[in-house]
């Protein structure tokens, strides 16, 4: 890339900083990475625990399945009690109720250790935060409990989920929060924890090179996502024309587990 071409990309870059807002997930991470207050100001105002003290954030923070998917979660959070899970969901497709139950299911799996026992499993809460009103109720917040469907006693299995309707932005502690994560303009939000945090990464020097090297980090990683997905429809299609593993790593350069694990996938091994 030409000098030229740099400049041209850098300011793209900026422009687009400067529409991003927390509620676009690569955003909302740079946003709460390193900064708890983010999460516990959030956390309190979905929660509607003014008191709630956050002792640990993980953002992006990959949860290894050996039998099966993995899973990432955007905000991984723990208080002295409780676990939680918030998840920013701009497409309604991912906000699925399924996928609710698995990432708790997953936290889970990783809470406890052999010999453990079951009580010692903490509150968890999987939260979504959605663009729109995935659920259609016209409410604002959703918590879904399970119930005894005989006489509706909540079956407290310590597993809460909670759908944030980001479509409502009224002047109540959690519209004004959701008003927030719509914005661009930090001088436009309500929340100082977060304008000072936004400011911090569109105006500030530091803020802003950290933003831009991330876009730039997140051009690459998907244009090698793009190859790699290439050379996988192109050692699908050799699978199908029987050439043999090795023949296929070789040509596509990929590993030949990653080969056998494509044709598995596949029915073609």
């Amino acid at each position: 890339m030409t000098d030229e071409e740099e400049r041209i990309e850098h300011q793209k870059d900026l422009e687009r900083l400067a529409n991003l807002r927390l509620l676009d997930d690569d955003f909302m991470t740079a946003a709460f990475q390193g900064d708890n207050g983010c999460t516990e100001l959030t956390l309190r105002i979905i929660m509607d625990k003014p008191t709630l003290k956050v002792r640990k954030v993980i953002t992006q923070d990959t949860i290894k399945n050996l039998q099966g998917r993995s899973v990432r979660l955007d905000i991984h959070a723990y208080d002295r009690l409780r676990e939680y899970n918030v998840e920013v969901q701009r497409p309604d497709k991912g906000a699925g109720a399924r996928r609710a139950r698995y990432n708790g299911s997953v936290m889970d799996a990783n809470s406890l250790l052999v010999g453990d026992d079951y009580e010692q499993l903490p509150e968890t809460y999987v939260i979504f935060i959605t663009e729109n009103d995935v659920l259609h109720g016209n409410l604002p917040i959703y918590h879904i409990e399970r119930t005894i469907q005989e006489n509706a006693v909540v079956f407290d299995d310590g597993l809460h989920i909670i759908y944030v309707n980001n479509a409502i932005t009224d002047d109540t502690p959690l519209g004004r929060l959701m008003h927030d994560f719509r914005c661009t303009k930090p001088e436009d939000m309500h929340y100082k924890e977060l304008a000072d945090r936004v400011r911090y990464l569109k105006e500030s020097p530091e803020g802003v090179s950290s933003m831009c090297k991330a876009m730039e980090e997140m051009r690459n990683e998907a244009e090698a996502r793009g190859v790699t997905k290439g050379k996988i429809e192109d050692a699908i299609e050799m699978l199908k024309e029987n050439l043999n593993i090795e023949k296929i790593a070789k040509i596509t350069k990929l590993s030949t587990d990653k080969i056998a694990e494509v044709g598995r996938l596949n029915g073609l091994l």
